[in-house]
C-alpha cells in the first residue's frame, strides 16, 4: 500500500510517519502532484497558522489537487481546518471540502486548548473499536462548529466538531499520532479503509 503524507512545510510530519511505522506500514513524504495522486491513502497534516499554510498550498498547486483526490484523505489538526470553507485565522479561504467555517474560541476559555479531551457521538468506521468518551490529544485555538459532516464531538466551552467526513475525505481536530493507543487505532482504521 502506498501511503503519502503531504509535505508542504506546515506539519509535524515525522511523528505521523513514526506512528505509521509502528503500525507496520511505510509512508512517503511528498509534495509532488503525481506521487500524491497515485497514493492509496493520503494524510494531510498541519501545524501552524492557516493563512501562511494556505499560501504554501497555493504556491505548489496543492490547493487545487487536494479537493480532487479520489482515495481516502485524512486531514489532521490544521489540515482538517484548511479542508473547510473558511477560517477566521488570518481571514483564510479554505479548500471548501467540508461545508463549515472555522472560528476562534471566545475569550471565556484558555486558548489554545492544549491537552487531552474526550470524543463523543462517534459516527464512522474511522472510530471502529474506539469507545465513546475516549481521550485524544488536542492543541488548537480555532474550531469547526457542529455541522452536517460532523462524525465526532468534543466539548470545550461548547460542543464542536472534533472530526468531519464527506465522501472520501476525513478530518480530525486532534492529533492521532500523539493520542496513545486510541490514536494509533484511528490511524490503523484509516489505513484499512476500503
Amino acid at each position: 500500500m502506498k501511503i503519502v503524507i503531504i509535505d508542504y512545510g506546515a506539519g509535524n510530519i515525522q511523528s505521523i510517519k513514526f506512528a505509521i511505522q509502528r503500525l507496520g506500514y511505510e509512508a512517503i513524504l511528498s509534495h509532488d502532484v503525481e506521487t500524491i495522486q497515485s497514493a492509496d491513502k493520503v494524510i494531510f497534516p498541519g501545524v501552524g497558522e492557516a493563512s501562511s499554510a494556505m499560501e504554501k498550498l497555493r504556491s505548489t498547486g496543492l490547493d487545487t489537487l487536494i479537493p480532487q483526490l479520489k482515495q481516502p484523505v485524512l486531514g489532521i489538526c490544521l489540515g482538517m481546518q484548511l479542508m473547510c470553507n473558511y477560517s477566521e485565522e488570518g481571514n483564510t479561504k479554505g479548500l471548501g471540502i467540508f461545508d463549515v467555517n472555522v472560528v476562534k474560541f471566545s475569550n471565556n476559555v484558555k486558548v489554545p486548548q492544549i491537552g487531552w479531551n474526550t470524543l463523543t457521538d462517534l459516527k464512522s468506521t474511522l472510530f471502529k473499536g474506539i469507545r465513546e468518551q475516549e481521550y485524544m490529544y488536542l492543541v488548537h485555538s480555532f474550531y469547526a462548529p457542529i455541522c452536517a459532516e460532523t462524525i465526532a464531538v468534543t466539548n470545550y466551552e461548547m460542543d464542536y466538531s472534533s472530526a468531519l467526513k464527506k465522501d472520501n475525505f476525513y478530518g480530525v481536530q486532534f492529533h492521532p499520532e500523539k493520542s496513545s493507543s486510541a490514536g494509533e487505532l484511528l490511524l490503523k482504521n484509516f489505513l484499512e479503509l476500503k
